[in-house]
């Protein structure tokens, strides 16, 4: 597939919030902020990052149990970029729950693990400026839905709590969601007729079609949206965050970026 030149960058530098909860996540204290600066990594000779390790084509496990995708590219590119070394790395997987946690406990340094950038998320994080222009979109296995109108008012399944359901609900407010825990569980959903349709992102789809061959994806899409790279507030992470800005910009000017879409045949027109 070919991917086209449109990614969006956006410039983001908030400080840090004390005291803020936010349902699903950990509450933010000065002590629970100290995952390392760039110096410390630096000094380590190690960057520690959460990825995904169950998300074709983005961050999985090859059959030899290896992981592979297009954010395992991004992150050994950027220990490369800032150690010398694609290999100074250490990749924590991490549940879907679980990826601001990680950053916030300083268990990782960053998090490349399919997050999506959203006001509320910037509330406790930081993020850098968008790798890849993701969006929502539905994927079903029936022949008889042909278009997002052939889906009003019938079941869809979609990840509890996440992103893509307020997409959901602005472009078909009549559909009746099904809320689930997991892709898996959507597929389940679908396969034992509680839902007719999975609405996620269109780059978690396009994995699911791979695999699973009766599935297509509908068009248009849902919903916009960017993923980055996910760190801690807090001047100490600037540095960080500037620099891995400034590698994400030489990774798009040099064409890496979409060689690497390409490569693992993330959705046209999607990204940069």
């Amino acid at each position: 597939m070919t991917v086209t030149r449109s990614l969006g960058w956006l410039p983001i530098g908030l400080g840090l919030i004390i005291g803020t909860t936010i349902p699903g996540y950990l509450a933010i204290s000065p002590s629970s902020v100290d995952a390392a600066d760039l110096q410390t990594i630096k000094r380590r000779g190690r960057l520690v990052v959460a990825v995904k390790d169950n998300l074709p084509p983005l961050g999985f496990r090859d059959p030899a149990g290896r992981l592979q995708g297009f954010e395992i590219d991004l992150a050994r590119q950027i220990a490369m970029e800032l150690l010398g070394n694609p290999d100074a790395l250490e990749l924590k997987p991490a549940l879907n729950q679980d990826r601001l946690n990680a950053v916030l406990a300083g268990d990782v340094d960053v998090a490349i693990a399919h997050v999506t950038l959203t006001p509320s998320r910037l509330r406790i994080v930081n993020f850098s400026s968008p790798y890849y222009r993701d969006g929502a979109a539905i994927a079903t296995p029936y022949a008889s839905l042909q278009s997002l109108a052939d889906l009003a008012g019938k079941p869809i399944a979609v990840l509890d709590r996440s992103s893509t359901v307020e997409a959901l609900r602005r472009a078909l407010p009549s559909a009746i969601l099904i809320p689930v825990q997991s892709y898996e569980d959507a597929k389940i959903a679908v396969e034992t007729g509680r839902a007719i349709a999975v609405a996620a992102d269109a780059s978690i789809l396009v994995g699911w079609v791979r695999q699973l061959p009766t599935y297509r994806l509908l068009t248009p899409l849902l919903s916009r949206q960017e993923l980055a790279i996910v760190l801690p507030k807090g001047r100490q992470h600037e540095e960080l965050r500037q620099e891995i800005n400034q590698i994400l910009t030489r990774l798009l000017t040099s064409g890496w970026l979409q060689q690497r879409a390409n490569y693992w045949g993330l959705p046209r027109n999607l990204s940069f």
